[in-house]
Formats: structure tokens, C-alpha cells, sequence
């Protein structure tokens, strides 16, 4: 039984990929996401009020630390030495919310589009942590990645819809 997934073996079990032969190549990762959030909360993450501190500064230390910490979260994912991850954020007022990026890089061989999703989804998740006394109504959405680059199948950008 062959599905077409490279998490699958023939006999249809869950598998970890053989990468050892894959050429090593410069890979990149983008991904995105957005913590819809009160106008209350998003001045006060604004102005670096909130009780619990540094709103931004903590999601930022726990999205680089959950990248780095990919492979022990999601089962079939190899174990990558990540040579920079960057989290940024923006505070957007009319949709208020925090959009969250995440950037990746590494030589390697294998892609690293699963470590930018999750540097996005936990510095999200810290956010809430950290805000959900006030807002306990914030929705985590949008995650997604917006590109990568390297790898055999090359680049890819996710098209403006």
C-alpha cells in the first residue's frame, strides 16, 4: 500500500524518513500567524503593561525555544541543529491583533517549514498565556507558512489570496 506520503511507509505504518543521502543545501522557512486580541490588551501589550511583563520579549524567547525543541513535540520530525530563528511581531490596530513571524535557517538535509510553524504557534500560545486573564475571548489563527527556500523541490511562496 503506497499512499504518495513520505510519512507512510508501504504497509501503510507511520514512518520517519530516510534523509541520509538527501544533498545538504541552505533552507529557509517563513511562517505566519495572528492572535486576535481586545483593544484593551493590545495597548497594553503596546505599552508593556500587563502584569504577568514583557508580553512580546516572553513569546519571543518561547517561540525560538519551541523551533529548537521541534522534533521533541511533533513525533516524525528529525532533529534539526536550526542555525537562526527570528520572531518578529507587529500590532495591528485595525484588526486587532498581533500578527507573529517566524524565520528559520539552517544547512541541511531536510526542510524546516515545521520549525517555523511551531516558532509562530507556541510564542502565539505564550501570548494568550500571558493575556488571557483580561481577554480570555482571544482567538490563535492563520498559521501557516508563507515560503521556503532550498531543498530538491526548491522554492516556494505562498500567492496573495
Amino acid at each position: 500500500m503506497h499512499t504518495g506520503l513520505s510519512h507512510v511507509d508501504e504497509s501503510g505504518k507511520a514512518n520517519m524518513v530516510d534523509v541520509t543521502l538527501k544533498q545538504e543545501t541552505m533552507r529557509q522557512a517563513i511562517a505566519q500567524g495572528a492572535v486576535s486580541v481586545s483593544s484593551e490588551v493590545l495597548v497594553q501589550i503596546q505599552k508593556n503593561q500587563l502584569i504577568k511583563g514583557d508580553v512580546l520579549s516572553v513569546a519571543r524567547i518561547a517561540g525560538i525555544q519551541a523551533a529548537k525543541k521541534c522534533a521533541d513535540l511533533i513525533p516524525l520530525c528529525h532533529p534539526l541543529l536550526l542555525t537562526k530563528v527570528q520572531i518578529d511581531f507587529e500590532l495591528d490596530v485595525i484588526e486587532s491583533q498581533v500578527s507573529i513571524t517566524c524565520l528559520c535557517k539552517l544547512k541541511g538535509n531536510t526542510g524546516i517549514e515545521m520549525e517555523a510553524l511551531t516558532g509562530v504557534s507556541v510564542a502565539a500560545l505564550t501570548i494568550f498565556d500571558m493575556c488571557k486573564a483580561l481577554d480570555p475571548s482571544m482567538t490563535i489563527h492563520s498559521i501557516r507558512v508563507l515560503e521556503k527556500k532550498g531543498g530538491k523541490t526548491g522554492d516556494w511562496q505562498r500567492t496573495k489570496t
